[in-house]
């Protein structure tokens, strides 16, 4: 390969590969915004999220992520919010209203459920806005969940689509 096209290569992969500033996450196609979160949420790195956070203190997780142009979002958001919970078991929904929510309505699901034999409480948001589709999830054991669900209010009242392109 000539040097040409090995420093075209590079520059597409340091463009196209998915970057996160603290504040906003950009990928090829999808990009948000959050408020800062705070110090004791530490980052992960999860295959299935855009960005994922974890408190061990509280034993509580938050997920957020992104997609624009797959056909198979073109369903309602409640269909949406239940493929999120497919593999879960002993589902107990115990709230779920469409709210305003960065200038369009979203599914806001509160629920109870088992992963593989084990409880836990899930607050989640599914958002469909401008061709994308953005799910933010926060879940904790019962006895730990309002203990580290005032961030994850946070997150979610700060949280913001926005363009992709720098």
């Amino acid at each position: 390969m000539s040097r040409l096209l090995q420093s075209l290569a590079l520059a597409c992969v340091a463009a196209c590969a998915p970057r996160f500033d603290g504040r906003v996450y950009r990928a090829r196609d999808v990009a948000f915004a959050i408020p800062d979160v705070a110090a004791e949420w530490q980052r992960l790195d999860h295959r299935q999220a855009a960005l994922a956070f974890r408190d061990p203190a509280a034993q509580a997780t938050i997920l957020v992520n992104g997609r624009c142009g797959l056909g198979s979002d073109d369903v309602p958001l409640a269909a949406l919010t239940q493929h999120l919970f497919l593999d879960f078991t002993r589902r107990t929904i115990e709230s779920q209203e469409m709210l305003p929510f960065d200038g369009r309505e979203a599914m806001h699901t509160r629920l109870s459920a088992d992963l593989d034999g084990v409880p836990m409480r899930y607050d989640a948001w599914v958002l469909k806005k401008d061709g994308c589709v953005y799910d933010l999830l926060f879940f904790a054991p019962p006895d730990t969940f309002d203990r580290g669900y005032a961030r994850f209010e946070a997150l979610v009242r700060g949280f913001t689509t926005t363009v992709p392109r720098d």
